[in-house]
């Protein structure tokens, strides 16, 4: 009796892990939905997850912003290859997914969903930017987290912060950036007002959804 109850509870955890959408395809994507590109672990990726990370369990470097747009679905962002643009969700997938990483999609809470129109609007508005190598905030360029919160900015979805490079690991500037802003001749923007992909992710305006398969 106590292994067909225990059977049953473990058929029902399974069933319920699938139906409560553990994943999601393109049919369930919602427009303004936001989708976060997972972090790799070496070079650019894991430079910038090593020292914004705020769960173990939440790891991005990337996000875009969903526009559902007739028959097609496009994203959002800002490209550290192409700078702003709108692209495809299916290219968008092919150029961010690999195997390291999931895409996971976050969307604004029902009472905030207000702001989507004036977002997508806006982040049209800023397409053709290159990208902000720098990551410190200007007008002329985007890095892809600035990007997003400055499409959402009229409504406050997301707020700035003090930037920080420090490796919580070693309590010292990562290497990396010591490296990175050294090649551009700056000094390590520490403390300067900035975003990251991480601190979107947590914002208490978002739900998580599920990850994106394609």
């Amino acid at each position: 009796m106590q292994v067909s109850r225990f059977l049953f509870i473990l058929l029902w955890m399974i069933t319920a892990q699938i139906s409560f959408g553990q994943t999601i395809n393109t049919e369930s994507l919602k427009n303004g939905d936001l989708i976060f590109v997972g972090a790799e672990k070496e070079n650019l990726s894991g430079a910038i997850n090593r020292v914004t990370q705020r769960d173990k369990n939440i790891s991005f470097d990337h996000i875009g912003l969903i526009e559902m747009n007739k028959d097609t679905i496009f994203v959002l962002h800002a490209s550290a290859k192409q700078g702003s643009i709108r692209e495809e969700i299916h290219v968008f997938y092919d150029n961010q997914k690999t195997k390291e990483n999931n895409l996971i999609i976050y969307r604004l809470k029902s009472e905030n969903q207000k702001a989507i129109p004036q977002a997508i609007h806006q982040a049209k508005e800023m397409l053709g930017k290159p990208y902000n190598w720098s990551y410190i905030l200007q007008e002329d360029s985007y890095y892809c987290s600035d990007f997003i919160e400055r499409a959402f900015r009229t409504f406050h979805i997301f707020q700035l912060e003090p930037m920080t490079f420090i490796n919580p690991a070693t309590g010292k500037t990562d290497e990396f950036w010591i490296d990175f802003y050294h090649k551009q001749n700056l000094a390590v923007p520490e403390g300067k007002l900035g975003c990251n992909p991480n601190g979107l992710a947590a914002s208490d305006k978002l739900t998580k959804v599920a990850e994106l398969i394609l």
